[in-house]
């Protein structure tokens, strides 16, 4: 099976005729492997499918988009590489429904950092082939959503938001800002806080589980 993106596939514990999806976007630097780790403690009834970021940074370590740092040491983000990874999953995921029983009625992203950032985007760009995203920490980059996204329908979009307080790599300030401007466009937000750094608790990973419930 020769798709658009290398991936990783936990086939449903119980199968339907078609089964939801969980698609796993990791963050920079980072690979398919990662959120894949945890993909046994999810729901038996979902495909968990974790992608692989096109962009090679070095040995097992892959990015959505470019990071680069200017003369001040600023961080700034390849928006126009995030676009095209932005449209390749949406490509990605049809490859998928089409390769697999999967209900494209129930897709579900998990993104992480810069796959928090990007799950965004997509789901903004394309809310007919997303119904849910679990945000975990990462920001809301409007530049990166498809131009006239805010006329699209989110009625049946949901997004589960979460981050650590103290948070190193993205500032918590950055990502409180997600939820009130979500919320402007009509999409439903639930937002959520720990007390740790640039990553996935067990309470945030417990709660995401409950939410998806």
């Amino acid at each position: 099976m020769n798709l658009s993106l290398h991936h990783l596939v936990r086939e449903p514990k119980i199968k339907l005729e078609k089964n939801p999806l969980l698609l796993l976007l990791h963050g920079y630097g980072s690979n398919e492997e990662d959120l894949f780790s945890f993909a046994s403690e999810l729901p038996d009834e979902y495909y968990v499918i974790s992608a692989r970021a096109p962009y090679d940074l070095m040995y097992g370590s892959y990015a959505w988009y470019a990071i680069n740092f200017d003369a001040d040491e600023n961080k700034f983000s390849d928006v126009a590489q995030a676009q095209q990874s932005r449209d390749l999953i949406a490509t990605f995921i049809d490859e998928l429904i089409a390769n697999y029983a999967i209900d494209a009625s129930n897709v579900t992203l998990v993104g992480f950092s810069q796959g928090c950032i990007l799950s965004y985007a997509i789901a903004l760009s394309y809310p007919e082939k997303i119904q849910r995203v679990v945000a975990m920490s990462g920001y809301l980059n409007l530049e990166m959503a498809k131009l006239g996204y805010e006329k699209n329908d989110f009625n049946n979009l949901k997004i589960f938001s979460s981050h650590g307080t103290v948070d190193q790599v993205v500032p918590v300030e950055w990502a409180r800002k997600a939820a009130p401007a979500l919320q402007q466009l009509g999409i439903d937000v639930v937002y959520k806080e720990y007390p740790i750094g640039h990553g996935i608790s067990p309470q945030n990973f417990y709660d995401f589980k409950n939410w998806l419930k």
